[in-house]
């Protein structure tokens, strides 16, 4: 075929590529549409703006996929066009492109089966901790099948790109100067234009959150979460006067039994009873993954799959209103150990500089107790022994060689493969995290230490599996058999202890780091932060149902409450049993923040923005409200106070 002269043909391939990208992605929204029918909003007007606003965040995604491309055509001399190496360059990289892109698209769509959300930071999380995610993948999904899938799909798409002499044109066309300057300009603008004027937040157009998470693209959305994965409160979010903020804190949090003892900008005070105990009674604290209190029939639920905790909730200290206050295992564990309300971006667990904080074991160290952390999998996922070696525990867990810094002073243990009778992609199952946790306790017991130790569980997680034998349901089969796993093995857990020389002198705390699912229509969809709590073994106190509102970040100084303990604070949290405690509970997302008291929530975002509604529980559905200044600023003194202690050092 002879060469053209000077036209666009040159460029066909970008021009093809363009129109494939933007069928398929919005061939994935529609998919999203049908996924959540009955939650999206299918008013035309809504339809076409969530339509046209992803069409126009896929444009930005094309706009930087093709600049390369661009450039290298507007870059390449025309003697060297249709060369070997121009053939074997376009055709590599265009397989590439194609295969990462129908793999991503693949991707979305189990992301969003999970999550309901397109991709954020916890994408962005995923990358770091690849042995976890590869392996959830592979234990989750028929991984050969997939990729056999994308190669067949990638494969046709490129035969198709064949058969329309695309690949033909762009060997056999040259590109004028003027041409190539009035490809490569725009694109390069473009690109410049999303980078500084256009914000991944700008797609959240709709009250319905399906409608946002829909209109955005989510390559685009995955880069947006990876550059804004820390976020400074003073900037993003609406602020008052330190001064003001920190009064109105203080005013929260005083209670007839607390003393400020720190000066300025400090919450510090001095926690004092009446009749303070010397007891010094161990503790077994259970963190347990995803246990939304909608598992639970004691808040209606008709699977029965629970029966262990349901009967437990008769004979214990349980919190029926309690909120957890993020959708992450890290926010859970960030809110039980430092009783703070979540700040914004990453858990401060996952932070920099979170080292030697004041958390739940200074308390107890300050008692002489020896505390210990324990997790079925390798600690380095979610920084998690940098966390907690960093405050002052000892790490028991399923270690594959990574390494912590030198500056943690702790010691660590392998849990070794002689304690394993079942492993998955997360870690060994809950009875073996339990039974390592038990065979510790023991030792300590024979030392004469008093023991705090926090367990976190890993069994009810995808891919949902566990030793067989165990339940009714099948492993592997669903959530709802590793919901009932996790219940078995609690059961078992107290079975056992019962028979420990230890166990008469030993409460257990148990509760969920988050809801299994937290995605909704809603911004801050309320309902799925519902979690149970439970106090255990506790003797001097009546079992009891406690009514009131509260959060993860009241449940310790309640149960040191409990303990008739004097205690130095700097916590958020108070004693949900003190007559003149305030009912409220703290949710939030990396981006939105919320104070919720009973029925009204004010929701705080970035770009300094607030929202403020009445919760309808019966519908989980929020009503927009009247602003309500009062409230709003007693909402931004709760974030900003939290955010402030900790930026500042304030916290150690």
């Amino acid at each position: 075929m002879k060469k053209n002269t000077y036209n666009y043909g040159r460029y066909k391939l970008v021009y093809s590529f363009t129109i494939w990208f933007l069928t398929c992605s919005q061939f994935i929204r529609f998919c999203f549409f049908i996924w959540q029918y009955d939650e999206v909003s299918w008013n035309v007007l809504d339809l076409i703006r969530t339509l046209l606003t992803g069409l126009f965040f896929d444009l930005g995604t094309v706009a930087y996929f093709s600049l390369p491309g661009i450039i290298y055509y507007s870059l390449m001399p025309d003697r060297w066009i249709g060369s070997v190496l121009d053939k074997v360059l376009i055709y590599f990289f265009t397989s590439l492109m194609l295969f990462i892109l129908v793999f991503t698209f693949l991707a979305e769509l189990t992301f969003w089966d999970e999550f309901k959300t397109r991709f954020n930071f916890i994408a962005v999380d995923y990358l770091i901790y690849t042995h976890e995610v590869l392996a959830n993948i592979r234990e989750s999904y028929p991984l050969g099948v997939l990729v056999s899938g994308v190669l067949l799909l990638s494969a046709a798409f490129l035969f198709v790109f064949h058969k329309n002499k695309t690949f033909q044109t762009s060997f056999n066309s040259k590109a004028s100067l003027t041409v190539r300057i009035s490809v490569l300009l725009p694109v390069i603008g473009a690109v410049l234009f999303y980078s500084f004027y256009i914000n991944n937040n700008q797609a959240e157009w709709s009250p319905n959150r399906y409608n946002c998470e829909i209109s955005k693209s989510g390559i685009y959305s995955f880069f947006a979460a990876f550059r804004n994965n820390q976020m400074k409160y003073a900037e993003f979010y609406t602020c008052i006067d330190n001064r003001k903020a920190f009064s109105i804190i203080k005013k929260k949090l005083a209670e007839p039994s607390s003393l400020y003892t720190g000066q300025g900008h400090s919450i510090h005070r001095k926690i004092t009873v009446t009749s303070p105990s010397p007891a010094n009674k161990n503790v077994v604290f259970i963190l347990v993954e995803s246990l939304s209190g909608s598992f639970l029939k004691e808040f209606a639920n008709k699977e029965n799959i629970t029966p262990f905790l349901d009967s437990l909730a008769q004979k214990s200290i349980f919190f029926e209103e309690l909120y957890a206050t993020g959708t992450r295992t890290v926010r859970g564990m960030e809110a039980v150990t430092l009783c703070i309300p979540p700040t914004p971006g990453q858990s401060i667990v996952k932070r920099p500089e979170n080292q030697n904080l004041y958390t739940v074991c200074s308390v107890f160290k300050s008692r002489g107790y020896d505390c210990s952390f324990f997790y079925g999998g390798d600690g380095y996922f979610d920084n998690m022994n940098a966390y907690f070696g960093g405050s002052g525990f000892t790490i028991y867990d399923r270690g594959r060689g990574s390494l912590l810094s030198d500056k943690i002073n702790t010691v660590r243990h392998n849990i070794s493969d002689q304690e394993v009778t079942f492993e998955n992609a997360w870690g060994i199952c809950d009875e073996d995290i339990y039974n390592k946790m038990l065979k510790t306790a023991d030792k300590k017991h024979a030392d004469r230490k008093p023991f705090f130790n926090f367990v976190m569980t890993t069994s009810n997680h995808r891919p949902y599996t566990y030793p067989s034998g165990k339940i009714d349901i099948p492993s592997g089969t669903g959530r709802q058999g590793a919901v009932k796993y996790t219940d078995y093995a609690l059961k078992e857990l107290l079975k056992k202890a019962k028979s420990r020389a230890w166990y008469h002198n030993t409460v257990f705390v148990i509760i969920a780091d988050h809801c299994a699912s937290s995605a909704g229509r809603n911004e801050i969809d309320a309902a799925n932060y519902h979690i149970p709590a439970f106090i255990v073994n506790l003797d001097g106190y009546e079992n009891q149902k406690i009514k009131k509102q509260c959060s993860q970040i009241d449940l310790f100084p309640t149960l040191f409450y409990l303990f008739q303990w004097n205690y130095e604070s700097d916590f958020f949290g108070k004693n949900v049993l003190d007559p003149d405690f305030e009912q409220r509970a703290f949710v939030g997302t990396y981006r939105k923040l919320a104070l919720m008291k009973k029925d009204r929530i004010m929701v705080l975002s970035d770009q300094k923005k607030q929202n403020f509604y009445h919760w309808v529980k019966q519908d989980n559905s929020l009503r927009p409200l009247e602003m309500d200044r009062s409230f709003l600023e007693e909402t931004i003194s709760w974030y900003q106070t939290a955010d402030f202690l900790f930026t500042h050092k304030l916290l150690q």
